[in-house]
């Protein structure tokens, strides 16, 4: 397979340029680069950074839509030996100041215009101390005082930063940092998930093995850039075929429809609430969808009518589910033979290289059909946790096999079935949510005593957060009020569409919270 013998992404990239020379990377609006001219950009990029005092290692951070510059700044980075740290185009100010401190990047690269929000003002109107951050690059809108137009930024390289760039793209191995992805916390923290260039470029190769991605393909891009869905098994999977990149900012079905006609796009992955609104458009027959080849959704419940349709109703002639996080990459998937049963209701066979086993509470595995934690090892699980030994070691055996937190069971035929979420993690529209981490947020707020957040059923999105709030006596609050505040202060996959106020939390014997209780609340309200 093209690129699998690569051992760092700049030679991935190198090697792409080098076989596809004049073909199409990116089309995105007016832009269209080759994958010439995106090793290229890549390359100015790598030596801006590297002309305004980027060191090896140092962290740069992306906050920002899909686009374009997104790829020519993440590929740069590299170029310059640098470690990405994306942010959630969702989060608010503090949440993106978080990130940035712990993870001490040195360069944001950001825009100031995306949906009439401007990320650079949101972190100016908190009190985070990002002193760390030496600059600023806007990508897209109006560079304010004290940061730089993308045209300056990359101005500002020169002919011995680019040979320093050469040199450093040349002395990376496939055991050095590449990035640091931070997943949603279940302590109420987000931990940063470091990765290397062998483990990320795993990750690619095998989402091509998987899906059958080759070159001539065109890939719209849906799943955003700061996921590792986006990032690996989009631009670096694309990177490693040969296919052609198209960057969606925000998902809109009637957007994704006509592009899909007018760009003849044959690869579209998504979670199924992307795939629920093209079958449910009143428009659909309007237009020609029969390019669409390849179609993968991830581990969430699926109906198994949807996956049907898709077989009935859309040209796909891939349809592949499968299991995969920031901390491993995909570790499991269907094959395009399987059943849509299978599709839908599990997330496939163990990948190759990789092993899954299900264990009990005593760390011995569980007999077959039983359900047990999913513990795995593969080529591509984590490095380590950022800055958190103790995380690392509680989920990361010395011999490689990371504890997933997930439940599952497994079938005679090796297919695996996720039946339970560890830590009471729920997916709202894929992006994976956290009770404990939403609850800190919202203790912010001062009428909230105390909080318990569980996720409920939402026909639409899978399922949403609905909370329990015992309010402090001294200061009112309605639902409806504690509701726009969380939509002021988190992302909006972490707000709670439901509030319920109650007079105490349920807890057990040990001062936990019971939240089968409130579960059954809930289904009662």
């Amino acid at each position: 397979m093209p690129g699998q013998s690569q051992q760092t992404i700049p030679a991935l990239l190198a090697a792409a340029a080098d076989r596809l020379g004049d073909d199409v990377a990116v089309i995105d609006g007016d832009t269209t680069l080759t994958y010439s001219q995106l090793l290229q950009e890549a390359r100015a990029f790598g030596a801006a950074l590297v002309s305004n005092g980027l060191e090896p290692g140092d962290r740069v951070s992306i906050w920002m839509p899909n686009s374009a510059r997104w790829i020519i700044a993440v590929l740069g980075i590299w170029q310059a030996s640098g470690v990405l740290v994306p942010i959630n185009t969702r989060f608010k100010g503090g949440e993106a100041a978080d990130i940035l401190m712990r993870s001490r990047a040195k360069v944001l690269v950001t825009v100031t215009d995306f949906l009439g929000t401007d990320y650079l003002a949101m972190l100016d109107a908190t009190s985070a101390d990002l002193s760390g951050v030496k600059h600023r690059v806007v990508a897209s809108g109006d560079a304010p005082e004290g940061a730089s137009s993308w045209p300056d930024f990359i101005a500002s390289g020169g002919e011995a930063a680019g040979a320093e760039v050469t040199r450093r793209s040349a002395a990376l191995s496939a055991a050095d940092p590449s990035d640091i992805l931070f997943t949603s916390g279940t302590t109420g923290r987000a931990k940063g998930v470091v990765q290397t260039h062998g483990g990320t470029l795993q990750v690619a190769a095998d989402w091509v093995a998987m899906t059958g991605l080759r070159a001539g393909d065109r890939y719209l891009m849906v799943n955003p850039y700061f996921h590792m869905f986006g990032l690996k098994a989009g631009i670096l999977a694309s990177i490693t075929a040969g296919a052609t990149m198209y960057p969606e900012p925000v998902f809109d079905v009637d957007r994704v429809l006509s592009r899909v006609s007018s760009e003849q796009i044959t690869v579209l992955p998504g979670a199924p609430t992307i795939y629920q609104a093209i079958l449910d458009h009143p428009d659909r027959a309007t237009h020609d969808l029969s390019s669409l080849r390849v179609a993968v959704t991830g581990s969430a419940d699926i109906p198994v009518r949807l996956i049907e349709r898709i077989y009935d109703e859309l040209p796909f002639q891939v349809v592949v589910s499968g299991y995969g996080l920031t901390e491993a990459g995909t570790a499991s998937g269907t094959d395009p033979d399987d059943s849509p049963e299978a599709v839908a209701t599990t997330v496939g066979r163990a990948r190759p290289g990789f092993e899954i086993r299900l264990i009990g509470h005593d760390g011995s595995e569980v007999d077959a059909g039983e359900a047990g934690e999913i513990v795995l090892r593969g080529p591509s699980v984590m490095s380590h946790y950022l800055d958190d030994p103790e995380s690392t070691s509680a989920s990361l055996s010395h011999d490689g096999w990371l504890r997933t937190g997930d439940i599952g069971t497994m079938d005679d035929a090796g297919l695996l079935r996720i039946v339970g979420r560890a830590k009471d993690m729920f997916i709202v529209g894929g992006f994976n949510a956290y009770p404990a981490e939403i609850e800190n947020l919202m203790l912010a707020h001062p009428a909230i005593h105390s909080v318990a957040v569980i996720g409920i059923p939402d026909e639409r999105l899978g399922e949403v957060g609905m909370a329990f709030v015992v309010l402090d006596e001294d200061v009112p609050a309605t639902p409806d009020e504690l509701i726009a505040w969380s939509r002021d202060h988190m992302a909006n996959y972490k707000t709670p569409r439901r509030v319920q106020v109650i007079d105490a939390l349920p807890l057990n014997a040990t001062g936990k919270v019971v939240k089968d209780h409130l579960r059954d609340l809930a289904a009662d309200i």
